[in-house]
C-alpha cells in the first residue's frame, strides 16, 4: 500500500542523513548553477506559488546529478524588509525574531515538500555576517565614483514612509503598498548604473549583454524598454534677441520643417535666464510652482495637456530661420533629454491635443503614402513642405539632417536613454546600514570597520526619517580620518542592494575575508539555470546584472552576465480563476495538500498542470488524478510479475517489442522535456507508457527500472521507495539516468501517407523500412486511390522514403 506520509518521512531522514544533496565536489565533472530567486520570509508561510518554481528546479537539479554533475543547489532568506519592519512596530516583536520564527516554518515547509537543497549554504540577509559584505560593496562602488549623494526629486510613499527607486514606483504608485507616490526634494544615495547602460571598457553594458543571455523574451523587452534608448539629435533654437539657445532633443528631426512651437518643461533654466524678456512672468512663476506639486507620472499621464506661453519670447528654427512662440508645459519633464521639446502639432499626438486645446498652427512636413489627407500622422512617410529635404523617405532624411545640423554647428547626434541612477536610500530601520560617517572637519568618510551592526536602542515607529537618528550607541563614532567625534549616516540600503550579490555568496558562503573567493567564483559562476517570477524583471535583475558588471570592469571576475538561463514560473490561481488571497477566501494552503495528498502528488500536479510559465487556476480533482497515477506505478512495482531481461539489447521475453519500444521513447522524451522545461508534457509521456504497462501481468524488470529512474526527478520520495523495493541498496539518485537504445525508438511500423496531386487521399500502416518500389505498389494497390486514379493519367509518382508517396496525375 502506498502511504505517502510513511514513505515521505523516511526518505527525507535518510536523504539528511547520507547527505544526498550536498554539492558536488568530484574532480573532472562538469559543474551546474541551479538558483531560486531567494523568498522573503513572511509570516504567511510557504505558498503554492513557491512550490511550483521550487519543483521546478528541483526537478532538474535532480536531473543534473543523475546526469554526473557537481551540482550547487542552494537556498536563503532575502530577509530585510518593510513587511518585517510594520510587523514589528504593529507587535513590539523586534524583526529579527519574527524573521527568525519565519524562517524555521519556511524551513520546514520546503524540506517537508522533498526539495535537493544543500542547506549548509543557507544564507540570511539580516546577519551581520552577510550584510557586512553587502557593506563593502557598497565601498567598492564609492571609491570607483560609482556610489553619491545628491539632492535630488525623488519618489515618496507616506505610508511607508521612505523614499523608493524609479522601479519600486512605476505606475506613480509604491510597488509593495500601492500607495500613490508623491515626489520630495532630498539628499539622497545613489548607484551609477547609467554608466554601464553601454559598454565599458571591456564590459558588456546593461543593453548588449541581453543579446548574450538565454532569457524570455519578454523579459528582455521589459529591460530594454525600462532602460529606453532614444537615437536621435540635439537641435539648437536661437532665442530672438538674446545670446541664449534652446537646445531640444528629438527622434524625429525628420519632422522638424512642421515644428510650430517648442514646449520647456518647468524647471528648464532657461526661464529664469529670460525672465526680464518674458512678458508674463507672474503668471509663468505660478505655473511652475502648481507643476512642482505634481508627481512625473502624472504629469506624463495627465489627459489633458497644459501651459503658458512666455509672451515676448520667440526661438528661431535653424532649418528654416522661422520664429516660432515658446511654452512651458508640465507634459516635458526636466529629467528627460534636455528638458524641451519642438513641437511638431501634425506629427505627434501629444502637441497636436496642445495645439488643437490653444488653437496653435498645424503644419504637415511628412506625407502617409496612402493617405495624404490624414490631419495626424505619428509614422515615417516622404518629407513634404521640407524644402531641399522635400522627396526624402523619413530614414533617409534623417540621416541627411542630421549631417547637416553637424555641418552648420546647429547640433549633433546624440543618444538619450530613460533609465536614471538607482537610488539605494531608505529611511527605515530593517536594512544593511550604510557605511558613512559625516565628520564637521573632514566631511563624508568611509567606515571601513565592517559590518556596521543595526543599533538595538531605536523605536521602529516611521516619522519620514529613519529610527537610526534616534539611537545612541550607534551615532557613538569618531572620525576615522581626525579621530574627532562624528555622526553616522542614518539611512539604511534597499534591500534590493541585498539580492544583488547574494548569488556570489553561495558559492563561499562562510568566507569570513572576502564576498567570495576567486577559486569558488572561478568553479560555480556564472549561474546557469535561474527560476522565478516576471515580477522582477527591471528590479532585482536588473541590479543583479549592474553589480556583476561593475565587478567585471574592476577584474574581479572573468564574466559579465549573472544568470546565463532565466526562466520564469506563471502564477497559480485559485479554482475559480481569480489570484489566491485571503480575504477572498480561497487560498490553497501546501502544509494542507502534503498532509492529505502527500509531496510527491503536489510536486507532479504542479508540473502537470500546464506550461510552467502560463497561469494554471488549481484543480482538487486533478491533484487527485495526479495521485492516482503513482498508486499505478506504486501497484506494478508491488504486483507485478517481473521478469529478467536486458531491455537495451533487446533480449525481452516478457512483454512485447512494442512495450520495449515505449520505454526507451518514453526516457528519451522525459530527458529532453527536463532540459526544455516541458514538465507537463514529460508527465504525460510517463502517464502512456504506465498506462501501457498495465495491460500486461509480467513485464521486464529492467523496463520497470527504467520508469521509476525517470520518476525520480519529479516524485522523488516515491522513487527511492520503489527503487529499494526493486532490489537495489544505493540511492537512484546515485544510479545515474537511464540509458535509452536509438534502435530501440525507431518504430517497426508506420503510417504512410498517399496524396492525390498533393491532397491526402488515404494512409496505409506498412513497415518502416520499406522500399520505394513497395510503397509505390502498396500505394497504387489501395482501394481508395484506385478510384482516385481510375481513367486518370498518371504523370508521375514521387516517393519520400518513410513518410509518403504522392502521385501526380493529368
Amino acid at each position: 500500500m502506498y502511504d505517502h506520509k510513511i514513505i515521505e518521512k523516511k526518505w527525507q531522514q535518510k536523504w539528511e542523513e547520507i547527505g544526498i544533496n550536498k554539492t558536488g565536489n568530484e574532480a573532472g565533472k562538469e559543474k551546474y548553477y541551479c538558483l531560486d530567486m531567494f523568498p522573503y520570509p513572511s509570516g504567511a508561510g510557504l505558498h503554492i506559488g513557491h512550490v511550483e518554481s521550487y519543483t521546478a528546479t528541483d526537478i532538474m537539479s535532480r536531473y543534473q546529478r543523475m546526469n554526473g554533475k557537481n551540482v550547487l543547489h542552494p537556498q536563503g532568506w532575502d530577509a530585510f524588509g518593510l513587511p518585517a519592519e510594520n510587523f514589528a512596530i504593529k507587535t513590539g516583536t523586534h524583526p529579527s525574531v519574527t524573521t527568525m520564527d519565519n524562517i524555521k516554518n519556511f524551513t520546514r515547509q520546503i524540506k517537508s515538500l522533498g526539495m535537493s537543497y544543500d542547506w549548509s549554504k543557507e544564507i540570511n540577509t539580516s546577519t551581520p555576517e552577510y550584510y557586512k559584505w553587502t557593506q563593502w560593496f557598497f565601498s567598492l562602488l564609492y571609491k570607483n565614483g560609482l556610489a553619491y549623494k545628491k539632492k535630488s526629486k525623488v519618489n515618496w510613499c507616506s505610508k511607508c514612509q521612505t523614499v523608493l527607486a524609479n522601479e519600486q514606483a512605476n505606475g506613480g504608485v509604491c510597488e509593495r503598498c500601492s500607495t500613490k507616490v508623491e515626489q520630495r526634494d532630498l539628499e539622497q544615495w545613489f548607484f551609477k548604473i547609467t554608466d554601464f547602460i553601454e559598454q565599458n571598457g571591456q564590459t558588456t553594458g546593461l543593453l548588449d549583454g541581453l543579446n548574450k543571455v538565454d532569457w524570455p523574451e519578454s523579459i528582455k523587452a521589459a529591460q530594454r524598454n525600462w532602460i529606453g534608448k532614444s537615437e536621435g539629435a540635439i537641435v539648437k533654437f536661437q532665442v530672438v534677441d538674446s545670446e541664449e539657445y534652446l537646445e531640444v532633443f528629438t527622434t524625429r528631426v525628420d519632422t522638424i520643417f512642421g515644428c510650430t512651437y517648442c514646449v520647456v518643461a518647468p524647471e528648464h533654466s532657461l526661464i529664469a535666464n529670460l525672465k526680464l524678456q518674458i512678458e508674463n512672468f507672474e503668471e509663468v512663476e505660478k505655473y511652475m510652482a502648481d507643476a512642482k506639486n505634481k508627481t512625473d507620472l502624472d504629469r506624463m499621464e495627465a489627459k489633458e495637456k497644459t501651459g503658458v506661453e512666455l509672451r515676448g519670447v520667440k526661438v528661431v528654427n535653424p532649418f528654416n530661420g522661422e520664429e516660432v512662440s515658446l511654452f512651458v508645459a508640465d507634459y516635458v519633464l526636466g529629467s528627460y533629454g534636455t528638458g524641451a521639446v519642438m513641437a511638431v502639432p501634425a506629427h505627434d499626438e501629444r502637441d497636436w491635443e496642445f495645439a488643437k486645446k490653444y488653437e496653435l498652427k498645424i503644419k504637415k512636413s511628412i506625407n502617409d503614402i496612402e493617405n495624404a489627407d490624414e490631419e495626424l500622422f505619428t509614422d515615417d512617410g516622404v518629407l513634404i513642405n521640407s524644402e531641399e529635404f522635400t522627396g526624402f523617405k523619413s530614414a533617409e532624411a534623417r540621416e541627411k539632417m542630421m549631417t547637416w545640423l553637424e555641418e552648420n554647428k546647429a547640433g549633433s547626434r546624440k543618444i538619450n536613454y530613460r533609465l536614471r541612477d538607482w537610488l539605494v536610500s531608505r529611511q527605515r530601520y530593517w536594512g544593511a546600514p550604510i557605511p558613512v560617517i559625516y565628520c564637521e572637519h573632514c566631511g563624508e568618510q568611509l567606515d571601513e570597520n565592517l559590518p556596521v551592526e543595526l543599533p538595538t536602542d531605536v523605536d521602529f515607529k516611521p516619522t519620514g526619517e529613519s529610527p537610526l537618528v534616534y539611537s545612541k550607541t550607534f551615532h557613538d563614532v569618531k572620525c576615522p580620518k581626525c579621530g574627532v567625534a562624528a555622526r553616522r549616516e542614518s539611512d539604511t540600503m534597499d534591500t534590493f542592494v541585498c539580492s544583488s550579490w547574494y548569488y556570489f555568496r553561495y558559492s563561499d558562503h562562510d568566507n569570513k575575508d572576502e564576498f567570495a573567493s576567486k577559486e569558488s567564483i572561478k568553479k560555480w559562476l556564472p549561474v546557469d539555470l535561474y527560476v522565478g517570477g516576471a515580477e522582477h524583471a527591471v528590479l532585482h535583475l536588473l541590479y543583479a546584472r549592474f553589480f556583476t558588471k561593475v565587478l567585471h570592469n574592476l577584474g574581479y571576475i572573468d564574466f559579465d552576465e549573472p544568470f546565463l538561463k532565466l526562466r520564469n514560473q506563471g502564477m497559480i490561481l485559485a479554482e475559480d480563476g481569480r489570484k489566491m488571497s485571503k480575504s477572498l477566501g480561497n487560498v490553497v494552503n501546501p502544509d494542507e495538500v502534503v498532509e492529505s495528498h502527500g509531496a510527491d502528488s503536489l510536486r507532479m500536479f504542479e508540473m502537470f498542470m500546464g506550461p510552467l510559465e502560463d497561469a494554471k487556476p488549481w484543480n482538487t480533482k486533478g491533484i487527485v488524478g495526479v495521485r492516482k497515477f503513482l498508486e499505478k506505478i506504486y501497484n506494478i512495482v508491488e504486483n507485478k510479475s517481473l521478469g529478467v531481461c536486458d531491455c537495451a539489447a533487446g533480449k525481452c521475453t516478457s512483454a512485447p517489442k512494442t512495450l520495449v519500444t515505449l520505454v526507451h521513447k518514453t526516457v528519451k522524451k522525459v530527458g529532453e522535456d527536463i532540459n526544455e522545461f516541458k514538465f507537463n508534457t514529460a508527465i504525460a509521456q510517463m502517464m502512456i507508457l504506465v498506462n501501457e504497462m498495465n495491460k500486461y501481468e509480467a513485464l521486464p524488470k529492467a523496463s520497470v527500472e527504467k520508469l521509476v529512474q525517470v520518476l525520480a526527478p519529479f516524485a522523488p520520495h516515491v522513487a527511492e521507495e520503489l527503487w529499494e523495493k526493486l532490489g537495489h541498496t544505493a540511492s537512484v539518485f546515485k544510479c545515474g539516468w537511464p540509458a535509452y537504445n536509438p534502435d530501440k525508438i525507431v518504430d517497426d511500423m508506420i503510417q504512410l501517407v498517399v496524396q492525390i496531386n498533393g491532397k491526402l487521399r488515404d494512409t496505409i500502416e506498412v513497415a518502416a523500412d520499406i522500399t520505394e518500389e513497395d510503397a509505390k505498389k502498396v500505394a497504387m494497390e489501395s482501394d481508395v486511390i484506385k478510384k482516385w486514379i481510375e481513367s486518370k493519367e498518371i504523370l508521375k509518382v514521387v516517393v519520400v522514403k518513410g513518410k509518403l508517396v504522392n502521385i501526380v496525375v493529368k
